[in-house]
Parts: C-alpha cells; sequence; structure tokens
C-alpha cells in the first residue's frame, strides 16, 4: 500500500516531487484498476496542487458525496450523469488541504446493502466489503493513500478490515455531511482509509485543521477493555482469532488489558438501531422511493419495504433508549481509555452477493464514538480481519494513539 506518511516525509524533504506522488498513484491505478474496479470515474491526468499539508496526496471519494469536478451518482441509475454545482464540505476540506481528488469510488446504492461489482484486493472472490466497497479496495490494493467513505451501520469500519486497511469514523459530525446524500441523519459519520493508522491520523489532521490528532512522538500506554458484544451474537473464528491476538499483542506491550461487560442499556440501543436508521431512510429516500420505486436497487428497495409504516412513537423511543445508552457508555470509559472489539463478524465473505454484516459495528455508529480499525490477522484465504480501538465521544486523538500502540505491538509480536 502506500503510506501517506511517507510520501509526505518524502515530499516535504524534497526527494519526491508532488507531481511525482500523484504519478505513482496513478500507474497503479493503471495497473490494478482493471481487475478490482474500485472506481466510477476518475481523472487520468490529475496534477499536485502547489501547496498544503496533503499535496501530492491523491484521493478517492466514495461516490455519494457531491463533486464539482465529477459526476455524483450514488451508485443508482436514478443519478446517472448527476453533477452538482459545487464540492461537499469533506471535498472542499480536502482539496483546501491540497489533496487532489483523483476519482470517485464505487458504492452500494445510496449507501445501502446492494454489492457492487468491485473486487476483494487480497482474495478476488471475496467482498471487499460495503457499502464503501471502492475506497477501501483502492487504498487495500494500493492504488491511492487516501480515501473517503461513510458509515451509518458498519459501512467504514468493516470493508477496511476485509481489504486489510486502517480506517477511522470519527466523533458523530467532526466531518461535516453537508453534501452527502443522507440515509440517516443520526447516523450518517464520514470517514477515512489510508494505510496505516499514522496515515489516517495525517489525513484526518489536515482536513480538519486539529494538529491535536497528529501523532505524537512519546507512546501512552493504554488501559483497554475488551468487549465481545455478546448480544450481537457470536463471532467466526477468524475475528475471534483476531481479537485474541490483538489483546496478547497489547499486554506484552505493557497495556492494561480486562474484559469488560457493557450496561444492559447498551444491548437496548443495538437492538434499537435498525429502527431509528430504517425511519429515518424513509425520509431521506422518499422521493427516490416514491417516484423510482422501480429503479431502487432490490436488497434496499426491500428493505424500505419490510420497514413501511414503523410509527413515529417507537423513533421517538429509540432514540430515547440511545440517548441513555450514550451516557451509560460514557461512565464505562471512566475505567478505561479505549475499548477494543471485533471490526467484523469475520473475514471477508466469498462472493460478490453480499458486502458482510454490520452487526458489530452499528451500536458504535449510534453512540456518534470514535472507531479505528488496525488490521490484526490474515485468515486462510489471504483475508484480512481487523480489530476495532473505540474511545470515548470526541477523543478522537486519544482513539488513534491507542490505535498506533495496538498497531505497533502487532507488529512487533
Amino acid at each position: 500500500m502506500i503510506s501517506l506518511a511517507e510520501l509526505q516525509r518524502r515530499i516535504d524533504a524534497g526527494n519526491l516531487s508532488a507531481d511525482a506522488a500523484i504519478g505513482r498513484s496513478l500507474e497503479a491505478i493503471a495497473a490494478h484498476e482493471k481487475t478490482i474496479g474500485a472506481f466510477v470515474c476518475r481523472d487520468d491526468k490529475a496534477r499536485a496542487a502547489k501547496a498544503g499539508p496533503l499535496r501530492g496526496i491523491a484521493v478517492g471519494i466514495k461516490d455519494i458525496m457531491d463533486t464539482a469536478d465529477f459526476p455524483t451518482e450514488m451508485g443508482s441509475p436514478i443519478y446517472r450523469g448527476f453533477r452538482s454545482r459545487g464540492d461537499a464540505a469533506v471535498v472542499a476540506a480536502l482539496k483546501q488541504a491540497g489533496a487532489t481528488i483523483i476519482g470517485k469510488t464505487t458504492t452500494t446504492a445510496f449507501a445501502s446493502s446492494d454489492p457492487t461489482a468491485t473486487l476483494n484486493p487480497h482474495n478476488h472472490g471475496h467482498t471487499p466489503g460495503g457499502s464503501s466497497s471502492g475506497s477501501a479496495a483502492a487504498v487495500g490494493a494500493g492504488m491511492i493513500p487516501l480515501a473517503l467513505g461513510t458509515q451509518t451501520g458498519g459501512s467504514v469500519i468493516r470493508p477496511a478490515s476485509f481489504c486489510g486497511v486502517a480506517a477511522i469514523k470519527p466523533s458523530y459530525r467532526l466531518l461535516p455531511t453537508v453534501g452527502v446524500k443522507c440515509y440517516s441523519w443520526t447516523l450518517d459519520t464520514v470517514g477515512l482509509f489510508a494505510a496505516g493508522v499514522e496515515d489516517v491520523a495525517r489525513g484526518l489532521a489536515a482536513m480538519t485543521g486539529r494538529p491535536e490528532l497528529l501523532p505524537g512522538s512519546a507512546v501512552t500506554t493504554p488501559r483497554i477493555g475488551v468487549v465481545t458484544q455478546d448480544f450481537a451474537g457470536a463471532p467466526e473464528a477468524a475475528s475471534a482469532e483476531a481479537l485474541r491476538i490483538a489483546v496478547a499483542a497489547a499486554e506484552r506491550a505493557g497495556a492494561s488489558v480486562r474484559a469488560l461487560a457493557l450496561p444492559e442499556i447498551v444491548a437496548e440501543a443495538w437492538r434499537a438501531q435498525p429502527i431509528v436508521q430504517e425511519f429515518e431512510a424513509h425520509q431521506a429516500l422518499a422521493w427516490e422511493y416514491r417516484e423510482n420505486y422501480a429503479a431502487m436497487a432490490p436488497l434496499l428497495r426491500g428493505r424500505l419495504d419490510e420497514s413501511k409504516g414503523t410509527p413515529p412513537a417507537a423513533y421517538d423511543e429509540a432514540i430515547k433508549i440511545a440517548s441513555r445508552a450514550r451516557h451509560a457508555l460514557g461512565k464505562v470509559f471512566e475505567d478505561v481509555d479505549v475499548l477494543l472489539t471485533f471490526s467484523a463478524p469475520g473475514a471477508a465473505p466469498k462472493g460478490l452477493a453480499s458486502t458482510g454484516d454490520a452487526r458489530l459495528n452499528r451500536l458504535w455508529t449510534l453512540m456518534g464514538v470514535p472507531c479505528v480499525n488496525v488490521p490484526a490477522y490474515v485468515a486462510d484465504g489471504r483475508l484480512p480481519v481487523g480489530v476495532q480501538v473505540i474511545a470515548r465521544f470526541g477523543a478522537d486523538a486519544q482513539a488513534l494513539a491507542a490505535a498506533r500502540f495496538v498497531e505497533a505491538a502487532l507488529a512487533g509480536r
């Protein structure tokens, strides 16, 4: 993979020009894109910006985010050829930081569950995950050093796990969703994919103007609470092994690690999350569902059919449960710095019929807390499996620092 941090160091030292860095991505795309199919459209003549911390960094944008220079088709024929007048706020932030938007990456229709044709870069017979399929695969295949995705259930952390890349789903609204097609305004969160945790941190710091997100020279040994989300069902053997390996590595590196049980209200919030998600989706996609029903992707259309008629009272109660659960989760962090848990139920499923299951991600999206995927294990078939490091709401710097600790511990095991 292409390391954003290494590119920045070489550009700053004068050992690599920003245009040469962009050229490296263009060459990698030319070599791998025909096989992987990560892009919807791209600029084969892209050039680097003259200034900014992300000059020379080629970025892929999930195709539900508005881009003035490319169509935004949202994985649906309903929007074929659609072009917005301007950029989504996060795209504008990347350009302001000097990044080069090299193209739009594949997404499931409206960031839901109907698979794309994108292949997993590590095993072409398996899904790269979704809904941020193209972004995760493009980074995992070594085509670009940075990509944007979104998570409503598990669409950043899960494909990052499947494709063997680092990723962050930041705290809710750290990154604005203005200009991003809405599915659920309570849940939708813009996230980043990159080769390693430092790369993700540098990208997020540049986009937000928050230098506190950058890695420090001192490594702090975190207090880690391990949670297994038993209410969400048992993981497959590959994910269980990934967590076991990560726990053992963190303990050897000196971290304080202990198992934690989550309060019952948190389990209730996990059960309530689909009510919030689908109730809001009916409003966010009301025009598409009413006026373009036949053109809706079949899995998404079926999901909306099944959830039609959810009473507002059920939604209101689910929102109240989520609020109580966030308060209870805040108290859990009084005893630990971060939580460590599964990134996905297992390795990437075989075939392209499914993008995988979000059952081990959706709670954390509803809680709005920062989550960082760290690759931890390679299962049979060369399939990567990650673990996720989770911090309290607003503690994105702490989540990134602890994830770097776990990443380093795994590298040294």
